[in-house]
């Protein structure tokens, strides 16, 4: 007899030996009734009985309930060995532990069972538990997959919309439709005008994927609505969670009622923009246009009409028409009076720059039209100097030269102007500036003088006595030349003379070169003023707190408050010898009333 055939019927022993000690008593076995384990993981099934102190021949055995047969799958003996049987769906995966603890890695959605931990202890008895284990998968994000071909409202059956699929779920999930955030009813009766069909697909991986397909008979008011499924399922502790698909909006076709066209250009239409007039309706799909300005066919694009650039020639009123075959009876058209606002180039008298001499009168005229109420503005550089569109100079100078703007807008119409420029060139002879005096520290040492002169053509400039000369151009007609030279004794004494001449005539000045006055009495008292403000305020503060105390002093002396006022009042007569002068101080009331002190002197001599 082999091994194997002893183990056996050592076991058979065994079976029959608690049989037979049946009814001499019961084991209590003790498992976790329900055990949740997320797919992948791994499953613990314990297994405790008591009384814990069994024989030898107690026997641990774990079976299954399969398609309604009970199978075993695992046993363990008291002290002895522990074994998976063969043949089962735990084969090669799961072990039992010496506490009788079956363990199952990897858990899958087959190994969802009834497990029953059998207990034979011998003459103790027999006793059994079961425990269900449950798997748990999260499914994917739902998608949401919309019907490609257009939905015609009004049609006598209901339209597929879209269908709902989640995939890769355990236990098999479910489906909710929602409508503008509505949620809709499971309704399955194809004779209704809204109704689902749902279908489950079971993987290969045991795990569900699952879809449900919506029909609907949608109207008009439904063009603007958004569709969305979320999927329910179940997790470990009773937790039921969701997942939201994205949304959806139906392609849905129905018939024109009216029609617009509108000016797409916000702001006032002015020559040289880009005009844009769109012709729709209410209806799906839009039905063909035409245009038509002043009763002539023009070609437009789509609902679109558009011109680039516009011209005031563009004016007029535009119409455009449609027809829905769906709808033969409804108006579909619609009218815009375009108005294409300009102005033109302005006319500038003269035409050409003006050159004008010293003293002249000159008059500037700048004219035009334009569709609407607009300005004219003669300018030069911001500064506004004429809003009739002339500008006068009757006796114009060097200052009046440079170039003038005239600027002509429609206010109305924002960004409609026209610019145009004339130059005044002033001719004469050359003058020159006030000068301003030069300044050194002492005799000997450089100083640097500007001489500033107004000429066209421009002067030439020439020093007395010279030394490095430099010229430079500054606006309009205005020239000057800078001289730095050493500030000798006869500079300081008698100065530098600037000379300027042109074809019209010449001008001189005489430039002076000061030593910088040395800082005074004065400016050291300027300077120290806001030091010693502080110090004057200060004494006024004191006399003001000092009369205060007077005042109070003398207050009290009237009212009989002060210690020297009460009725053991002292004289007091102080005479000096040397002095010859006698000092009273009295307290009688008639001096209360003169004042606090009365000194006068005496008659003697």
């Amino acid at each position: 007899m082999d091994g194997i055939t002893l183990g056996r019927a050592s076991l058979l022993c065994t079976l029959l030996l608690g049989a037979l000690h049946v009814c001499s008593g019961t084991v209590d076995v003790k498992v976790t009734p329900k055990v949740e384990v997320i797919k992948g993981e791994t499953a613990t099934l314990p297994c405790t009985f008591t009384p814990s102190t069994a024989s030898s021949n107690t026997i641990v055995e774990w079976f299954i309930d399969e398609q309604g047969t009970r199978k075993r799958v695992a046993f363990s003996a008291q002290g002895g060995q522990q074994k998976i049987d063969d043949g089962t769906p735990l084969t090669g995966r799961a072990s039992i532990a010496a506490d009788f603890t079956l363990t199952i890695p990897n858990v899958q959605p087959s190994d969802e069972f009834s497990f029953h931990c059998q207990v034979t202890a011998g003459p103790t008895g027999l006793g059994e538990a079961s425990s269900v284990l449950k798997v748990f998968f999260a499914p994917e994000k739902p998608e949401l997959h919309r019907q490609s071909t257009p939905i015609s409202v009004g049609s006598a059956t209901s339209s597929e919309i879209g269908t709902c699929v989640t995939r890769n779920g355990y236990p098999q999930p479910r489906i909710v439709w929602f409508k503008d955030e509505q949620p809709l009813p499971e309704v399955k009766d194809r004779k209704e005008k809204s109704y689902m069909i749902p279908s489950v697909v079971k993987e290969a991986s045991g795990l569900f994927t699952y879809a449900i397909t919506l029909y609907m008979q949608p109207t008009k008011a439904d063009k603007d609505s958004v569709f969305h499924c979320t999927v329910e399922y179940s997790m470990p502790g009773d937790q039921i969670k969701k997942k939201k698909s994205d949304n959806i909006a139906i392609n849905l076709n129905y018939p024109s009622e009216k029609a617009t066209f509108t000016l797409v250009n916000s702001e006032p239409v002015k020559e040289g923009d880009t005009v844009t007039m769109r012709c729709e309706t209410d209806g799906n799909p839009q039905p063909d246009f035409d245009f038509r300005k002043d009763d002539n066919d023009i070609t437009g694009q789509g609902g679109l009409l558009t011109l680039k650039p516009v011209k005031r020639s563009d004016s007029g009123l535009y119409k455009c028409n449609a027809i829905d075959f769906d709808n033969l009876e409804a108006d579909l058209n619609g009218e815009i009076k375009l108005v294409v606002n300009y102005i033109d180039p302005l006319s500038v008298t003269p035409a050409r720059p003006v050159v004008a001499k010293l003293g002249d009168m000159v008059e500037l005229q700048c004219k035009t039209k334009a569709s609407a109420a607009h300005t004219v503005q003669w300018k030069k550089g911001s500064e506004v100097l004429s809003q009739t569109g002339v500008l006068s100079f009757q006796d114009v100078s060097y200052d009046n030269a440079g170039e003038y703007m005239c600027v002509g807008a429609v206010p109305s119409v924002p960004g409609l102007k026209a610019e145009a420029s004339i130059s005044i060139t002033v001719q004469g002879k050359p003058m020159i500036d006030t000068p301003v005096p030069g300044e050194v520290g002492k005799e000997g040492d450089m100083v640097t003088l500007k001489c500033s002169a107004h000429g066209s053509p421009a002067p030439q400039f020439t020093w007395k006595p010279s030394g490095k000369e430099a010229l430079s151009v500054a606006e309009g007609n205005k020239v000057v030349s800078t001289l730095t030279l050493e500030a000798t004794a006869a500079i300081m004494k008698d100065g530098v003379t600037c000379e300027v001449s042109n074809e019209h005539g010449a001008d001189s000045k005489a430039f002076s070169v000061v030593v910088k006055k040395a800082e005074n009495a004065a400016d050291r008292a300027d300077k120290q003023q806001g030091g010693s403000s502080s110090v004057v305020v200060a004494v006024v503060v004191c006399v003001l707190l000092l009369l205060l105390l007077v005042a109070l002093i003398y207050f009290l002396n009237k009212k009989g408050k002060l210690p020297c006022n009460k009725k053991d009042k002292m004289e007091v007569t102080s005479r000096e010898v040397n002095n010859d002068i006698v000092v009273e101080m009295k307290t009688d009331k008639p001096n209360e009333e003169a004042g606090l002190l009365n000194m006068r002197p005496t008659t003697d001599q």
